[in-house]
């Protein structure tokens, strides 16, 4: 009897940085649903926090320093922390020779965000930003539709996410921590979908606001911009809303489409509408993990040692259209 030797299929060895909610309560639960991946460590300055999050995933390290953190058996990093600790915790992790998941926004500005694309190529890592709606199905169909025109010649995109956000002890509202607020927040998601859906942006302008509540970074922004392409994008985000429709439409000169219960919505399938000149209205739903989706092409990407679909470059054009936004509102 010949003995048939099974291949050992490589695991990815994550390792986390940043022990807050995102990591506790959709990072760990995720991974669970991905055979080819585990998670070996955790970082946190609280260590106790560290340990916990450890015990519950039932990894074997937990650090509240970052360089043995990253000396342990892990090869590639997500970055959960607060956004003023992602550029530090991004360049030490390339030079550490680690492949890099990094929360959204990127970094507080450009100038960091640059230091960290460049520090990722120039250790040859692969440098991948959670913009995690892109790569959910009704959004690549949507995208495939608008590319192929057939819904004709693309006119423009709306894309609302507004959430009640009201006043905590939150880092999102110390902007020495997150840079800002409804608009570095949810506002990089949806500045992404306008990118992934009309390419290029030329112009951006808007209005920042505190409509409702009084801390010290905005609770509402609007954004009109301007494709390459001659069309238009619409963006609306807010932290002072108790109820939305958060929706994404998208028209063209021969149809339109929209997906709800996608953005800022748990536990629903999404609902994909196309209408199309001369044809029946068609529905499609799918329910999924966003996160999930994207870990399975970002577990294949450092896998195969293949770019990542969202890109730190993307991070950093994201920022700097932010960073355009805030300057024009400051006037």
């Amino acid at each position: 009897m010949v003995k048939v030797r099974r291949q050992v299929v490589r695991k990815l060895k994550w390792g986390v940085a940043g022990c807050g909610r995102f990591a506790e309560r959709t990072f760990i639960p995720t991974s669970k649903f991905l055979r080819r991946s585990s998670i070996n460590s955790f970082f946190s300055h609280n260590l106790n926090r560290a340990k916990e999050l450890a015990e519950k995933s039932g990894a074997s390290g937990y650090f509240d320093d970052y360089d043995e953190f990253l000396k342990s058996d892990i090869d590639c990093v997500f970055i959960s922390s607060v956004n003023a600790q992602h550029h530090e915790q991004v360049i030490k992790a390339a030079e550490a020779g680690k492949n890099i998941l990094c929360e959204k926004p990127i970094a507080m500005n450009s100038k960091q965000a640059e230091e960290m694309v460049e520090a990722c190529k120039r250790n040859n890592v692969l440098f991948a930003i959670n913009f995690v709606h892109r790569l959910h199905p009704h959004v690549l169909k949507t995208n495939e539709l608008i590319k192929n025109q057939t819904i004709g010649k693309f006119v423009s995109a709306n894309v609302s996410f507004n959430i009640d956000f009201p006043p905590g002890d939150n880092f999102r509202f110390k902007k020495e921590l997150s840079g800002g607020g409804a608009l570095r927040d949810l506002g990089s998601h949806m500045l992404d979908l306008l990118r992934f859906f009309g390419g290029e942006i030329i112009e951006i302008n808007g209005y920042m606001d505190n409509i409702i509540y009084k801390y010290n970074v905005e609770d509402f922004t609007s954004a009109l911009v301007k494709f390459e392409n001659g069309s238009y994008g619409f963006m609306n985000v807010s932290y002072n809303t108790k109820k939305a429709f958060n929706r994404i439409e998208i028209l063209g000169q021969k149809g339109a489409i929209s997906i709800e219960n996608f953005v800022g919505v748990k536990g629903l399938p999404s609902k994909l509408t196309i209408l199309l000149d001369g044809e029946a209205k068609k529905s499609f739903r799918k329910r999924g993990n966003k996160f999930l989706f994207m870990m399975k092409v970002i577990q294949k990407s450092f896998l195969k040692n293949q770019t990542p679909p969202v890109t730190g470059e993307d991070g950093l054009i994201n920022m700097q259209l932010m960073e355009e936004l805030e300057r024009k509102c400051q006037r």
